[in-house]
């Protein structure tokens, strides 16, 4: 778990489908708002790139990418 790599959600292509928030069970994401917080940065996966793999909008990227390798830390985009 990491500070320096977390999702931004970019609102204005983000469609509210709720793919991040309900596949995430590291807690990152707040599920009391339409659109997806990231309330709890910390729980984000290092280079796990899951949520995004999911997102249909393409309305993630991370905090911290510089484009190295990214992972899905083994579930497939399921995280």
């Amino acid at each position: 778990m990491t500070k320096s790599w977390y999702p931004v959600i970019d609102n204005d292509n983000c469609i509210e489908c709720g793919a991040c928030t309900n596949k995430c069970s590291h807690g990152v994401y707040g599920k009391d708002s339409a659109k997806p917080i990231a309330i709890y940065p910390e729980g984000c996966v290092d280079r796990c790139t899951g949520c995004q793999a999911l997102c249909p909008a393409e309305a993630i990227s991370y905090f911290g990418d510089t484009g190295g390798i990214k992972i899905t830390c083994g579930c497939g985009g399921n995280c």
